[in-house]
């Protein structure tokens, strides 16, 4: 039988470029495991890598070429929102395609399944416990200016209406801004206690590094920080900021400590930080191969039928999909220097 080819969408450029090396070695690590164990269906998964750092409606053509041309017959990978906005009107209902980012919630194209964490499980309960724990009530929002940080601001006015804090002002700032003295100007004037960061990559390196530099002693939380974040940013950067994700490289769980250990022995410990982008790809491919073993091929709309209430245990430990959304565990963490140390599991809202 014919191998089923993949179509492998990470950044490998632009603010989130930093993700793209881990995010490709976790799928290859996928992969690998996978047809070691016989494939899927007795097919061999191969992986077609594509610039999800391109622009929008370049990756969404060249993804479309591969689907039209029968070159892959299915999608994964870890983009931002922009992406799969242009990229699942292309692919909806013709193969399945398995988005691994944390996202804003609300995707209902056929086809289209969700492993990422969305603001009413990860946002909502973060700042439930930085409240409670923290006694942190008064926010300002940084993001760039796109649709994943607009419309989990929107959720986030509702979140913080329920627990009777205050949005004290948002900040937007172009997609690869790295200059960032008039947000912390606003930051400074806006009466704040906490900053929710809703910046990608690059982005979120260059305002850590500007807020460490300007001594503000603000907390920061960020639904999207990780390992090699930190790394990018310096100790001096890190003090005071916390982040929630359903994967940590630091995760102190038998499934989680296991893949790290598989990840470097397979790529030894020189290779790319392994972090919860990177983790996300292994975890599409994961879920990928379960659905195709479920529904029994590659057909979307069995695919559709049969998802609902599948499960299994990965890295995260276990999950389920509800609605082609990945249920899963959710992790509060605060950094630690240069590494994470997690500190809660949260309690989420069912």
């Amino acid at each position: 039988m014919d191998d089923v080819n993949v179509a492998l969408v990470v950044p490998l450029q632009g603010p989130a470029g930093l993700f793209g090396p881990s995010a490709e070695l976790c799928a290859r690590l996928a992969v690998e495991e996978v047809n070691a164990e016989a494939g899927v269906l007795g097919r061999a998964l191969r992986l077609t890598l594509v610039d999800g750092g391109a622009p929008p409606a370049r990756v969404a053509d060249q993804v479309g070429a591969l689907v039209a041309s029968g070159t892959v017959q299915a999608v994964t990978g870890w983009h931002i929102s922009a992406v799969r906005q242009v990229l699942a009107p292309r692919v909806a209902g013709r193969v399945p395609y398995v988005y691994t980012a944390l996202y804003e919630g609300g995707e209902r194209s056929p086809g289209v399944f969700l492993t990422g964490e969305t603001p009413e499980r990860q946002l909502r309960p973060a700042l439930r416990w930085l409240a409670s724990e923290l006694g942190v009530r008064r926010w300002t929002i940084v993001g760039d200016d796109y649709v994943w940080p607009r419309t989990s601001a929107r959720a986030v006015r509702t979140f913080l209406d329920e627990q009777g804090a205050t949005l004290c002002d948002e900040i937007y700032v172009r997609l690869g801004t790295q200059d960032f003295a008039e947000p912390l100007r606003r930051i400074d004037a806006s009466g704040c206690d906490g900053v929710l960061m809703l910046l990608v990559g690059d982005d979120a390196v260059a305002f850590n590094r500007a807020f460490g530099a300007a001594g503000l002693e603000h907390l920061r939380f960020s639904p999207l920080m990780d390992e090699n974040m930190l790394l990018a940013t310096g100790a001096e950067g890190t003090r005071g900021l916390f982040a929630a994700a359903g994967y940590f490289e630091t995760l102190p769980t038998e499934d989680g400590l296991d893949f790290g250990a598989r990840y470097h022995r397979r790529f030894g410990p020189q290779a790319p930080t392994l972090n919860s982008m990177g983790e996300s790809c292994y975890e599409g491919l994961r879920l990928l191969t379960e659905l195709l073993s479920r529904s029994g091929g590659l057909d979307v709309r069995r695919m559709n039928a049969v998802s609902e209430g599948l499960g299994y245990d990965g890295p995260r430990g276990p999950v389920e999909v509800r609605d082609r959304h990945l249920r899963q565990k959710v992790f509060l963490a605060a950094a630690d220097g240069l590494q994470f140390d997690v500190l809660h599991q949260l309690e989420l809202d069912h």
